[in-house]
């Protein structure tokens, strides 16, 4: 990724985030949370910006533990989408959707938070994968998807974590004695469920969005054109 992309990526998060403090945050009420969820979102993305395989081992490692400790942050703004049933979008008597634009906006700032978040984190799982393999210089495929997956089933965990327990992240290193009590006794059989759930989906957009990108491939094109 280029340079220009990285500060496109940076500049174009920085104004949203300043413009939900300027219209969501200062005006408080149930979605001011879009701007913290947003920001925490956004950390794991820049944090792979910094993340290189030719960094000293001692840096590179502590950056993809930093990383993969903010890494469900991202994909974890795909359920505050159920803050919108607060909104009440369907009229009681007819039950057809009312045209409310305050309804729309709120579920368009929802989206570009999640969805943006979401891909350039599903992103920066394989490019993070990448960077490990060239680090120990292997080029298996298998290893790769390996840990890719590893990376969705433990980002599913840190979902169940801050969506049920209401742990974030800052609080491992606030409070961990807190953290370990909580996360030892929450293993059950419906957390598991919750995280085989989350995982599917993150699956799914990690699926569609390699495709993309093989589709999209320099090899890819000169095979399309040959």
């Amino acid at each position: 990724m280029t340079q220009k992309i990285k500060w496109l990526i940076r500049l174009s998060y920085w104004a949203y985030m300043f413009y939900i403090y300027l219209t969501v945050f200062r005006q408080g009420g149930t979605f001011s949370f879009l701007l913290l969820n947003t920001f925490l979102g956004y950390l794991p993305i820049e944090i792979a910006l910094h993340i290189n395989h030719r960094q000293s081992g001692l840096i590179f490692y502590l950056l993809i533990i930093l990383w993969l400790l903010f890494y469900p942050n991202a994909p974890y703004l795909l359920t505050d989408f159920f803050h919108l049933a607060r909104l009440n979008p369907f009229d009681p008597q007819t039950g057809l959707m009312n045209f409310d634009l305050h309804i729309w906006l709120t579920l368009t700032n929802i989206l570009v938070s999640a969805l943006s978040c979401t891909i350039l984190g599903t992103w920066s799982l394989e490019y993070i994968a990448e960077q490990i393999l060239l680090k120990l210089h292997v080029t298996s495929k298998w290893l790769r998807n390996g840990l890719i997956t590893f990376f969705i089933l433990a980002s599913s965990v840190g979902i169940y974590v801050g969506r049920f327990l209401r742990l974030h992240t800052a609080y491992l290193f606030l409070s961990p004695q807190l953290v370990v009590n909580d996360l030892m006794q929450m293993w059950n059989p419906r957390m598991l469920i919750f995280v085989l759930f989350m995982s599917i989906i993150q699956m799914v957009v990690w699926v569609c969005l390699h495709c993309y990108l093989k589709i999209n491939s320099p090899t890819s094109l000169k095979d399309q054109a040959s």
